[in-house]
Order: C-alpha cells, then sequence, then structure tokens
C-alpha cells in the first residue's frame, strides 16, 4: 500500500509534537529517554525534529510513559499553535 504525501498541516503537527516531546524531556539525554521508551534515540531525534511527523501510535505511548506525561496532555500541547512550555 503506498502511503499518500503527508500535507502541509500534518508536517506542522508533528513538527509541534516534536517541540511539545523536546520540552517534555528537559534535561534527560535523547538515549536515556529512548532507551527508557524502547525506541532507538535516532527514532526520538527523529520525531522530535519532525521527520517522522506521525509516529506510531505505540511508539507516543511509550515516550508518554518515559516521560511522565499523560497522552491527552501531550496531544493538547502538540497543535502548532499550542507549543508545551517548562
Amino acid at each position: 500500500m503506498i502511503r499518500p504525501p503527508l500535507r502541509p498541516e500534518e508536517h506542522d503537527r508533528g513538527r509541534a509534537l516534536g517541540r511539545a516531546l523536546r520540552s517534555a524531556r528537559g534535561p534527560r539525554s535523547i538515549l536515556d529517554v529512548a532507551a527508557e521508551a524502547g525506541i532507538s534515540p535516532e527514532t526520538l531525534r527523529k520525531i522530535e525534529t519532525g521527520r517522522i511527523a506521525t509516529p506510531a501510535f505505540f511508539t507516543i505511548m511509550a515516550l508518554c510513559d518515559a516521560l511522565d506525561i499523560a497522552p491527552g496532555e501531550l496531544a493538547g500541547h502538540s497543535r502548532p499553535e499550542h507549543p508545551m512550555t517548562g
């Protein structure tokens, strides 16, 4: 199955998600958070930079667990106009 290209708003939402995750990660290293979430550091880096604009549900859930953030809270801060502060 060929996946259609992402729309600009999907790219924007992916970048906003990345900013929210980076903010939630705080001073913790990519290596530590990725290991705790069970994903590769490169995958986390790509999500944080928006290069993976639509990460898998279970990846996001694992990151929420590792970062001790509720999925709903992350979703609320993942809108392009609502970056997470902290």
